[in-house]
């Protein structure tokens, strides 16, 4: 697939410098296009647009594009579970099941057939950092991870047994994050989406982001692409994980794990306010208290993983990628925030080298600024 000539008179009127650094993997047939955002504290320093959201229709990449961000709703469903810890309503330490009794007596796999005793309670801060025990989804969660309400899907995870002990060994888990967004759900009295909507996506102007994206946003949604056969060009890819019709709000359900949809400013303002410590523009989101736990490792000392809740964490900040390689890092060390957009299940060539380029020039070119 030969990339159009249009995607030139893109690059001559850019005017941002990531363009020489991205400009050349999608002349390359290695990244179908993106969306690279730099924030500080106080505002968004440049957002570099670069490639196509749609190479068939010649649709170029725009500021504006959607994208399914996927696993990074982990760290904002966490944020909004630790809303819930900063108003006294649950504890970190509380075991699951004082909230979600079908967690009573949940029983761990041990080999074919064969389960014991769980050694203990799996608590909440077990669930927001992948040591539960719970596995990445269920069974029932086929085909894809939208077909069940959230109470539903939460009861299938209490019924089978756990694949290790809580807090022995990290296992990513969809399962276990939902699960916490569940117990927000009873402890608040609310339904998953609108606390997310009134607690944090309104009052952050997040206006774009979204469970079920309207006909409009699914208009600027950029198509995936992955590797065709050859390993070499891109090919037109799906978002097989969800249901055709993104609209729907009748057969598709929230997803905390994983549903989101959004734009590279709408997750700025999130990390934004993350890297004001847990507040932006005059309004409080988190307490110092729980931002600060955070930002750090939450995973056991025996346990190799740097994962704390919904995030990963680092010497120089935290941040989560997304299924379709998506990423946000929060840079605590260079006082910057960096988000990347694009739509790829796998890259021909050094594709997968483009984020990395991305970040290296955004900290060289803005940090201390």
């Amino acid at each position: 697939m030969r990339l159009p000539v249009l995607f030139l008179s893109l690059l001559s009127v850019c005017g941002f410098a990531a363009d020489s650094v991205l400009a050349p993997f999608v002349q390359h047939e290695e990244l179908a296009g993106a969306v690279a955002l730099v924030a500080n504290k106080d505002k968004v320093l440049s957002v570099t647009t670069v490639g196509f959201a749609d190479i068939e229709a010649k649709k170029p990449m725009q500021a504006d594009s959607v994208f399914w961000i996927a696993s990074q709703s982990k760290a904002m469903t966490a944020v909004a579970v630790l809303m819930l810890v900063d108003e006294g309503k649950i504890a970190l330490n509380d075991p699951v099941e004082k909230y979600l009794p079908e967690f009573t007596g949940q029983q761990v796999a041990v080999g074919k057939d064969k389960t014991v005793a769980r050694a203990r309670s799996i608590t909440i801060r077990d669930l927001l950092s992948h040591v539960s025990g719970l596995p990445f989804k269920s069974e029932e969660e086929k085909p894809t991870l939208d077909g069940l309400p959230l109470g539903d899907a939460v009861k299938t995870y209490a019924k089978a047994p756990l694949a290790t002990q809580p807090g022995s060994r990290y296992q990513y888990s969809n399962a276990g994050i939902n699960t916490a967004a569940r117990v927000l759900e009873v402890v608040s009295g609310m339904a998953y989406e609108d606390f997310m909507q009134k607690r944090l996506f309104s009052p952050l102007g997040m206006k774009d982001t979204t469970f079920w994206p309207s006909a409009e946003q699914v208009a600027r949604l950029a198509k995936t692409y992955k590797p065709d056969a050859s390993k070499k060009k891109l090919e037109l890819g799906s978002l097989s994980q969800l249901q055709a019709d993104l609209t729907d709000r009748q057969h598709r359900f929230p997803m905390p794990a994983g549903g989101l949809f959004s734009t590279a400013k709408d997750v700025s303002q999130f990390c934004r306010m993350l890297l004001n410590g847990g507040e932006l523009d005059g309004r409080r989101y988190i307490s110092t208290k729980s931002f600060e736990a955070l930002s750090v490792r939450q995973t056991p000392p025996n346990i190799k993983q740097d994962y704390s809740f919904g995030l990963n964490v680092s010497p120089d900040g935290f941040g989560h990628g997304g299924a379709q390689a998506t990423g946000m890092e929060v840079r605590i060390k260079d006082g910057l925030v960096l988000v990347w957009m694009v739509q790829h299940q796998g890259f021909p060539g050094k594709g997968g080298q483009a984020q990395g380029e991305f970040k290296k020039w955004a900290v060289k070119e803005f940090s201390g600024k």
